[in-house]
C-alpha cells in the first residue's frame, strides 16, 4: 500500500444546535486538516507514472477546500431563523449553509466526500478543531 499525505488549516466559526454545553454559543476555531490518500498500486503511466498522485495536484485539490471553508460562519441548515440568516447576510458577512450539525465528525466527513468526489483516493481525514482534539473519519473500503 502506497499513500501520502498532506495538511491545510482555515478559520471559520460555528454553533452546535440543541447541545448542553458552551459550544451551544457561537464560537470559532482554527481547523487543522490532515488528509491521506492511498493505493495498492502506483499509477502506470502518464505524468503521474509511479505515483499515487502528484503531490501539487493533491495540495491544490485540499487547499481548495481550506479556502471555501476559511473565514466564514459554518451554519447547520434551519438552525437559524430566516430573519437571522437574512441579518447576517445583510451585514456582510460570509456563511456557508450546511444540511448537517457542524460538530468535527461531520465536517471531516464532508472534507472526506468532497475529496472523493474530486477523484483523490482517501483513506483518512483527521480534522483538529483544537491543537489535541481530532475527529477522523475513514470512508467505507473502496
Amino acid at each position: 500500500m502506497f499513500g501520502l499525505k498532506t495538511e491545510a488549516s482555515f478559520d471559520s466559526a460555528h454553533f452546535l444546535t440543541d447541545y448542553y454545553g458552551k459550544c451551544e454559543n457561537l464560537h470559532g476555531h482554527r481547523w487543522r486538516m490532515v488528509v491521506y490518500v492511498e493505493q495498492e498500486q502506483l499509477q502506470a503511466e502518464g505524468t503521474m507514472r509511479d505515483m499515487v498522485i502528484d503531490f501539487g495536484v493533491f495540495k491544490r485539490t485540499v487547499r481548495a477546500i481550506a479556502k471555501e471553508l476559511d473565514h466564514t460562519f459554518l451554519v447547520e441548515e434551519g438552525s437559524l431563523s430566516q430573519q437571522t440568516m437574512d441579518c447576517l447576510k445583510q451585514e456582510g458577512f460570509s456563511l456557508t449553509v450546511l444540511p448537517f450539525r457542524t460538530t468535527a465528525e461531520n465536517l471531516a466527513r464532508y472534507v472526506c466526500d468532497r475529496l472523493t468526489s474530486d477523484g483523490l483516493p482517501v483513506s483518512q481525514v483527521d480534522l483538529y478543531e483544537t491543537p489535541n482534539n481530532c475527529a477522523i473519519y475513514k470512508p467505507a473500503a473502496r
